[in-house]
């Protein structure tokens, strides 16, 4: 349902006579439809589109998995929801991202029936896994904040909390793999070039037995993946916004830093709405609605890309907010990605290592045992170190003669 704008409903599409490129050199018959519905221009637009989310919620997302599976400093109850959430933004990104796009700007369904189930059933349970996990990350935060003498949240029961999301996710796309498959259209052929050559037309969508039954899973999702999920988060981080702004600081405190905390659960909140709206709008309407053969076809060919890219768009944004807007993120990013370039001895000498793997003890540096082990550059600090190093090194090999 998250990936495939054909339905039922919109099958129409497939009998317009009206062709969808005016460019195209012949006249389409009714059976006939180019391989681009919305014409080049439009189709490299929302290609670029969406390799640019793409490749942000890639880097982003796996930017976030890195630094806390690097660092243990990093595994607390918050940073687990957080690592859940990247990962299942991830699975979003290689599974939703490319199939949504090539299905939203060529004519019928390309790959094949395993594809089509597997694509659909992975895009399904990562996308419930991940809204799944904003209401848990809401809810830690509630604890937190709201009632902050409770017990808190331990690690393995946040462990249990990401099972059983991933649980619920596979539980409630079931019904969909299950009816996902591939059919091909006897009577429609896809125009392929100017020199008329033709391929058929498959379909990839949920074979229900009756329409009644398809709208009632629509609308078990919609209440289970959207409603209820946004109402849990608008209401705890509205609660959350209350309780910060009622708190009375300490005059060393700065209130600036309250604003901020607000004005991002705000953001949060708004960013959910806006980005999955319009895609749960266009599959009510899709089923519910009594819409005319243009609408169908407006809406199928330029407003579903552009609301899967919304939704998308949330996946690639999250490691931003949750992530990097995070003072211990930043911290962390700082620390997985230290640079252990030399090790130190109990006398605090550094030694390097020649190419038949012999210790060379070069030169005293007692100063430089907290950078030896490991703590972040930062800055001139880096620079400096490299220069005093590059002056030792050197200074040693003219005088034991060695060639590195």
């Amino acid at each position: 349902p998250f990936s495939h704008p054909s339905t039922p409903a919109s099958s129409s599409l497939i009998i317009s006579p009206v062709p969808t490129s005016t460019n195209h050199p012949l006249p389409l018959k009714p059976s006939h439809f180019p391989q681009f519905p919305a014409g080049s221009f439009v189709a490299a637009v929302f290609t670029v589109s969406y390799l640019l989310i793409f490749v942000v919620c890639m880097v982003g997302n796996g930017v976030v998995c890195f630094i806390v599976l690097r660092s243990r400093n990093m595994r607390t109850v918050t940073n687990l929801f957080i690592l859940n959430l990247a990962i299942s933004d991830l699975l979003v990104g290689i599974f939703c991202m490319p199939t949504t796009l090539v299905d939203n700007i060529i004519t019928g369904w390309p790959f094949g029936s395993i594809v089509c189930k597997l694509s659909g059933m992975v895009q399904g349970i990562s996308v419930s896994a991940s809204v799944f996990t904003l209401v848990a990350i809401a809810v830690d935060r509630f604890r937190c904040i709201v009632y902050p003498f409770r017990q808190k949240l331990t690690i393995a029961t946040s462990k249990l909390i990401i099972v059983i999301i991933w649980v619920l996710a596979v539980f409630i796309m079931c019904p969909s793999g299950v009816m996902l498959q591939v059919t091909k259209e006897q009577t429609i052929r896809i125009v392929l070039g100017p020199n008329s050559n033709t391929r058929p037309f498959y379909w990839c969508r949920e074979n229900w037995p009756s329409q009644e039954m398809r709208k009632i899973y629509t609308t078990v999702l919609f209440a289970n993946i959207y409603l209820a999920p946004l109402s849990l988060i608008v209401i705890m981080y509205a609660r959350i916004g209350f309780t910060l702004f009622k708190t009375t600081l300490p005059p060393t405190g700065d209130r600036g830093s309250k604003k901020k905390v607000i004005m991002m659960l705000v953001v949060v909140a708004l960013l959910f709405v806006l980005s999955w709206l319009p895609l749960w709008t266009l599959m009510m309407l899709s089923d519910y609605a009594s819409l005319t053969e243009h609408q169908y076809r407006v809406i199928n060919i330029y407003v579903y890309p552009f609301a899967h890219w919304l939704a998308f768009f949330n996946s690639s944004v999250n490691p931003i907010i949750y992530g990097f807007f995070n003072e211990n993120f930043r911290k962390g990013f700082q620390a997985a990605f230290k640079f252990q370039l030399c090790s130190m001895d109990i006398h605090g000498e550094v030694e390097v290592r020649d190419r038949r793997f012999k210790k060379i003890t070069l030169c005293p540096t007692p100063h430089l045992r907290p950078i030896c082990h490991g703590t972040p550059y930062q800055g001139s600090q880096f620079f400096f170190f490299f220069l005093f190093l590059k002056k030792c090194v050197l200074s040693s090999c003219v005088a034991l003669r060695i060639v590195i």
